[in-house]
């Protein structure tokens, strides 16, 4: 899954951010800082869209262990309008901290500071 292969990757502690926008991108990872949440803007490599290619039906929803991560979010990506701007942000390793046993919050600073930079 897109959460199981990000936390693989990013680990507990880390966001993984999946976007084709440079400039949403930019704006969220600066409102991470900010708040001091650790974010990463991972790739959406279009080349691993070919393991998602199916002979019987539009796509397959999984492309494989290799860059699950990245073929999952080039799968939510066939669901969004080119024109709109949109970004995945896979906040289920830090969300949770086993050793509390509760949610953390993580990701609740980073978006109020979006919002609030892009709202006036």
């Amino acid at each position: 899954t897109l959460t199981g292969a990000c936390i693989v990757a990013l680990g507990p502690s880390i966001a993984g951010v999946f976007t084709p926008s440079d400039d949403l991108a930019i704006e969220v990872l600066t409102a991470s800082e900010i708040s001091g949440e650790k974010f990463w803007r991972m790739p959406l490599e279009e080349s691993y869209w070919e393991s998602m290619k199916s002979g019987i039906a539009d796509m397959v929803n999984t492309g494989g262990r290799p860059g699950g991560a990245i073929t999952a979010a080039l799968f939510l990506k066939q669901f969004v309008d080119e024109k709109v701007q949109w970004m995945h942000i896979d906040l289920a390793g830090p969300v949770y901290s086993d050793k509390k046993r509760s949610a953390t919050g993580f990701g609740v600073a980073t978006l109020v500071e979006w919002v609030v930079k892009n709202s006036s």
